[in-house]
């Protein structure tokens, strides 16, 4: 194993099991279910719904395993000790920049996942691409399932609730909930068949929303919404 590599997997350790781990539980009190859907070994795609800034940190903890999510290369670059800090904290938790100048919006963002899964890791998507502005459930975007049809890798879907319900006011009323469902069934889509990757994407999202409770909303998301 590589320097850089080992500095990954330190920093990656400490900010799970030292800094985010244990405030995660504090705070949110997580229930988990379904645990055994998501395999210790080998690739895997984990996609999970949008409700607060916390979310990917609950995905990352289901897991028991590295988790990379994709983020935007701004959080790496900024001066200061306090982009030294970003830096450190994002790197971290297994988010991984990705510089999307000079190229469309998604290829480098779905270059960079395949190369995660591709080399046997785990990556963790929010399909709605960004978080929900109002509590409903947005149409999913396709990247994840063209990821997994380009490469054979299975997606497991993850239902987050009462993440963006968290204040002291009801903190021993409310416990954030993270249901993991089975893996999604994908044999009746191809990667060459643009309606069957949508098909299998509302597919993805509507069990998301079958054990959020959600009301959903046939568009995505406008970004800076919340």
């Amino acid at each position: 194993m590589s320097l850089s590599s080992l500095r990954a997997a330190f920093r990656y350790r400490v900010a799970r099991h030292l800094l985010i781990g244990p405030a995660l539980w504090a705070w949110g009190r997580p229930e988990y279910s379904g645990l055994e859907n998501i395999p210790r070994t080998g690739p895997v795609i984990l996609a999970a719904n949008h409700l607060a800034i916390s979310d990917s940190f609950y995905v990352v903890q289901s897991a028991r395993r590295p988790v990379m999510f994709l983020a935007k290369a701004d959080y790496f670059t900024q001066p200061g000790i306090k982009g030294k800090f970003k830096k450190i904290f994002f790197s971290g938790m297994g988010q991984i920049p990705v510089d999307r100048r000079g190229g469309s919006v998604s290829a480098p963002a779905l270059e960079a996942a395949t190369g995660i899964v591709e080399s046997g890791g785990v990556w963790g998507i929010h399909p709605e691409g960004t978080r929900s502005p109002d509590g409903r459930l947005y149409k999913g975007k396709t990247g994840a399932v063209r990821v997994a049809l380009a490469t054979g890798t299975p997606i497991v879907p993850i239902a987050l609730r009462r993440t963006d319900h968290r204040t002291l006011k009801n903190f021993w009323k409310s416990r954030v909930v993270v249901d993991v469902l089975p893996p999604l069934d994908l044999s009746d889509a191809s990667p060459d068949d643009q309606d069957s990757i949508r098909r299998a994407t509302d597919r993805m999202m509507d069990a998301i929303g079958a054990r959020t409770g959600q009301d959903r909303v046939p568009e995505y998301a406008k970004k800076g919404g919340k």
